[in-house]
C-alpha cells in the first residue's frame, strides 16, 4: 500500500498515556487522521485530542465503530480487563496493542484482524522523542495486516522489524534492564549525592559519555570502575559506606560480582 493510501486510514486511540501521546502526535504530524481519543479521564483524553485535532470520549461505549485502525495503548491490566468492550462492534477493523509484554494471542477468538504495533522507547508526555530513530516491532495475525502496519511504521521510523511475541517479550525484558533499571540507578545516585549537598547535574557528563560509548565500543570493553579492575580495597570501602543503606549495599554487591564474572566470561 502506497503512503498516500495508508494516510487515508482513520485511526482511533484507546489510551492517552505517555506512549499514546507521543505516537498519536507523530502520526498526526505525518499526515494521518486521528478521529478519536479515548481515555478514562477527561483531562487526558481532551489534552491529547486537542493536540491531534480529534474528538475525545471517556466512555468505551462511545468509542467510534467507524475507524479503520484502533491503537490500544492502555496499562496491561486495564487492557486485559477491558478487552471485551474494546473489540465490541469493531468487526472488519484492525485492532493492535502497543505492549511489549502481552502476547498476540490475547486477541484470538475476540476479533478477526489484530496485531501488535510496538515502538521500543521510553516515553514521557513532557518530552518529545525523535520517532524517526525508534525501532518499531510489528506482528499481525494476517500477512496483509503485517504489511499494512509495517507501511505505517515506515512513515514514522527508519527502523521497522517484524517480531513474534516471544521475541518481543525478550525485547521488553532487555529494555527493562537497559532503561528502567538504569534510571533507577540514577535515582539511587541522586539520593547519595543529596546527602552531601551535591547536585545530580554533576553526573550528566558521565552519563552522556557512558551512553556514547555504547554506540561505539563493545559493551564489555566499555566497562570501567572498581569491579572490573578487581579493586577489592575500594569495593570494601564503598560497601562499608553503604552500611546504613542495606538495599543499596546489596545492589552494589550483586552488580560488582556480576561485572567480575562477566569479565571472566562466566
Amino acid at each position: 500500500m502506497i503512503e498516500k493510501d495508508i494516510k487515508k486510514l482513520s485511526i482511533a486511540f484507546l489510551g492517552a498515556g505517555n506512549l499514546a501521546v507521543n505516537l498519536a502526535q507523530s502520526l498526526y504530524r505525518n499526515g494521518f487522521e486521528i478521529v478519536q481519543v479515548y481515555s478514562r479521564t477527561e483531562e487526558s483524553a481532551r489534552s491529547l485530542a486537542d493536540k491531534v485535532k480529534s474528538e475525545w470520549v471517556t466512555d468505551l461505549k462511545k468509542v467510534t465503530s467507524k475507524a479503520s485502525l484502533y491503537i490500544v495503548s492502555l496499562k496491561d491490566s486495564a487492557f486485559m480487563e477491558l478487552l471485551p468492550q474494546i473489540v465490541e462492534g469493531k468487526n472488519g477493523a484492525l485492532l493492535v496493542h502497543t505492549a511489549g509484554s502481552i502476547h498476540i494471542r490475547i486477541w484470538e477468538g475476540k476479533t478477526d484482524r489484530y496485531g501488535v504495533f510496538y515502538p521500543m522507547q521510553t516515553f514521557s508526555k513532557r518530552r518529545e522523542v525523535n520517532v524517526k530513530e525508534i525501532p518499531f516491532f510489528i506482528e499481525a495475525a494476517r500477512k496483509e495486516d503485517a504489511e499494512l502496519l509495517k507501511a505505517i511504521a515506515s512513515v514514522l521510523s527508519d527502523s521497522v522489524f517484524e517480531a513474534d511475541s516471544l521475541q518481543r517479550k525478550n525485547l521488553h525484558l532487555a529494555a527493562v534492564f537497559a532503561c528502567n533499571f538504569t534510571n533507577h540507578i540514577y535515582v539511587l545516585a541522586a539520593d547519595l549525592l543529596k546527602k552531601y549537598d551535591l547536585p545530580f547535574e554533576v553526573m550528566l557528563p558521565l552519563i552522556d559519555e557512558t551512553a556514547r560509548k555504547a554506540h561505539e565500543l563493545p559493551l564489555l570493553e566499555a566497562q570501567t570502575g572498581p569491579a572490573i579492575r578487581y579493586d577489592e580495597h575500594v569495593i570494601r570501602e564503598q560497601l562499608e559506606m553503604l552500611s546504613d543503606e542495606p538495599a543499596m549495599k546489596e545492589i552494589y554487591r550483586v552488580l560488582s560480582e556480576n561485572i567480575q564474572k562477566r569479565s571472566q566470561g562466566k
